[in-house]
């Protein structure tokens, strides 16, 4: 008989809640379930907040949310589950930062509560409680989790880097065509 203490049980709680809602906000960007835009509504908005091409960005945000959601919740591929996860929630906690850090001002802090939930679910690990656990830890190596977040801050990196170039070129221009408009 197999015996499960606290953490197994905490680890649990912490994967299903944490892999729920990213599973969900993932499905909101994919499918427009639970009042989300879907592809083409999502894809809209990414444009607006800078990161282009719109559709694409949906794709990969809706895909690491709602894949990263869903095994995290398993507990499977724990470290390239939670740091995809950790991936996409810096990546709204960007849009989300101007507007400073608590939600209720649209803030970065629920984007940054979820994202470090994830990474620390990654590092962590699932528990037994867990499909990981079940096969043997296959894809829950130690090694992995350095080379997943690897992986991720570059892609990361790559991608607010273009966002925030984007974005600052756009107020150039903008400056410009009000300064412009100015000396007229």
């Amino acid at each position: 008989m197999t015996c499960y203490d606290r953490r197994d049980l905490g680890l649990l709680l912490l994967r299903l809640g944490t892999g729920g809602v990213l599973a969900a906000h993932g499905a909101q960007k994919l499918l427009g379930w639970f009042g989300g835009g879907g592809i083409e509504g999502t894809g809209r908005f990414m444009e607006s907040v800078g990161y282009r091409p719109g559709k694409a960005s949906a794709m990969a945000a809706g895909l690491s949310e709602a894949g990263g959601g869903l095994l995290l919740a398993m507990g499977l591929a724990t470290p390239a589950a939670g740091a995809a996860a950790a991936g996409a929630m810096a990546g709204a906690a960007a849009v989300h930062a101007p507007s400073g850090f608590f939600a209720q001002s649209g803030g970065y802090e629920y984007a940054a509560s979820l994202g470090l939930t994830s990474a620390g679910l990654a590092i962590a690990g699932p528990g037994r409680l867990s499909v990981d656990h079940a096969l043997g830890h296959t894809v829950n190596r130690g090694w992995m989790i350095p080379a997943a977040f690897a992986t991720v801050a570059a892609a990361t990196s790559v991608v607010l880097g273009a966002r925030v170039r984007r974005l600052r070129k756009e107020k150039e221009g903008k400056e410009g065509e009000q300064e412009a408009l100015f000396e007229e």
